[in-house]
């Protein structure tokens, strides 16, 4: 591919910049969605470095969003670490920003729970279901046992 062929920055700019006018993206995301539009990295690794220069990427302000949006839709911090890690997003920041304490996350598993049921399982298998969703919400063993079976207290 000869010069006249490749993208200019300022396209891949303009790209990147309605990309993140929608919501916040990591490096990886927007690197992927680059790579899906027929950008190649060589062309976009700048463009995405200068724009974390400028502060208008930023995988700390992504994943303080999304901790925010995944707490409030009641997933739990499991879930919450393996989906940022999947994006990208990984080690010292993640457990800064999950780290809310047990008592806080027995509450959003509680919350969690309560919306989702309401009432104390009545059988083994009703229990089953109940532990499997929140699980599947990334609540630890702990939290969900705390949850479930003490729900009749």
């Amino acid at each position: 591919m000869d010069d006249s062929d490749a993208p200019s920055a300022e396209a891949i700019r303009e790209q990147c910049i309605r990309l993140l006018a929608r919501r916040e993206h990591t490096r990886r995301e927007l690197a992927r969605k680059l790579s899906q539009r027929g950008f190649e990295p060589a062309d976009y690794e700048s463009v995405l470095d200068q724009l974390i220069a400028e502060n208008l990427l930023s995988e700390a302000r992504f994943a303080e969003v999304y901790v925010r949006s995944r707490i409030s839709a009641g997933y739990g911090p499991l879930k919450i670490r393996a989906d940022l890690a999947e994006r990208g997003v990984g080690g010292h920041l993640v457990a800064q920003l999950l780290d809310f304490g047990d008592d806080v996350w027995l509450e959003y598993c509680r919350a969690a729970w309560q919306r989702r049921f309401g009432q104390a399982p009545a059988t083994q298998r009703e229990q089953g279901q109940q532990t499997r969703f929140l699980a599947n919400r990334g609540f630890s063993g702990d939290h969900i046992r705390r949850v479930v079976r003490y729900s009749r207290d």
